[in-house]
This record gives structure tokens, sequence and C-alpha cells, in this order.
């Protein structure tokens, strides 16, 4: 019991020595590479990596995470085979029609305008794009309307960077809907 008291008095007594400190005085430093690291800079040259950057490039042939390749390039026949190949991996429900809506309006609807008969105000200063409720393009596959978004069409840019891949497909389905023929009837109506 004597040598547990003094033990704690021992104690006690070092930490009150450790609590004054003399702020004059800098702190011990205890391994200090674990907050004082030499990091290289992303764009600094680097001795460490093959080709002497720091910024590495990917490897190739790797694809990000999240991310599915489109194999088709651009052009009228890439589209033609993708209507073949690319089938849409989404159900018509009500989420996704909200979600096509809300992607339509922010990346359509200032060409195609809100309603797709191609009168978005782009088309008063520039060739007026086609309507999306014509027989043409009720005609088209999911899977070229997939790869029209994506790849662009004639005047119209590609969006394939702007749009998510889940979005195009979710456009495609509200495009649908607004090319039903009951929609279509009240909207070609004056």
């Amino acid at each position: 019991m004597k040598r547990f008291l003094i033990g704690t008095s021992v104690l006690a007594a070092a930490l009150q020595v450790g609590c004054e400190r003399d702020v004059s005085q800098p702190n011990l430093e205890y391994a200090p590479d674990m907050y004082g690291s030499v990091p290289y800079d992303s764009y600094a040259p680097n001795p460490n990596t093959r080709d002497g950057k720091t910024l590495m490039a990917p490897a190739t042939g790797s694809i990000p995470r999240g991310y599915s390749p489109l194999h088709h390039g651009p052009g009228p026949e890439e589209a033609t085979r993708a209507a073949a190949d690319l089938k849409n991996p989404f159900e018509a429900s009500e989420p996704v029609l909200e979600r096509g809506k809300v992607a339509f309006n922010r990346y359509c609807s200032h060409c195609h305008g809100s309603s797709g008969l191609g009168d978005g105000l782009v088309a008063a200063r520039f060739p007026r794009p086609p309507s999306l409720l014509a027989e043409h393009a009720r005609g088209l596959a999911d899977g070229q309307l997939f790869h029209i978004i994506t790849q662009g069409q004639g005047l119209m840019p590609a969006h394939g960077s702007q749009v998510a891949p889940e979005d195009r497909w979710k456009i495609v389905h509200y495009l649908r809907s607004l090319q039903s023929p009951a929609r279509t009837a009240r909207k070609d109506t004056p």
C-alpha cells in the first residue's frame, strides 16, 4: 500500500510539472516526419515514377469506376448499329419519367422546346431542330435515340460528356411519353 501511495504521488507530481509549460520554449518533437512530410506536387517532376511525373496516366485499357463505355462511334451507320445493339435498361415508371423530364428540361429543352416540338430558345437564332414528335423521331429505336444523345447528329452536338448514361436512358423514356399518340394529338392542335 505504501508503494502504491508513493507511486501515485510521483505520478501526480509529474503530471503537474507537465501541465506547467514555458511558452517561450518549443515543444519536443516526436516523429516529426508524421506531420512534416514533403509530398510531391501533382504536376511536379518525380524521380520515383517511370515517366518522371507525379500525376501518372491511368493504365492502358482501364475503365473508371462506375463508367460503362459505349462501343459505337459517331455517325448514322453507328446509330443504326446502336439501334440493334442497345436496349434500355430501365422500365418506364413514374420515378424514371420524372427524372427523364428533369434531365430533358435541363439538357434538351433549350433547343427542342419543353414539349419536344423544336421550338426552344435556340431556334430563334439558329436552324430549328427537328420535332421529336415527328413520325421520323417516333420510328427511331431506343438505342438509336441514346446514341444520338451521346454522340450527336447533324447540328446537334454530342451530350455524352454532360449527361450521365442513366439520365440519357431516362430521357429516352420521357421522349416516348411525349410521343404517345394521345399526348401528341393534344400538342399538335392549336
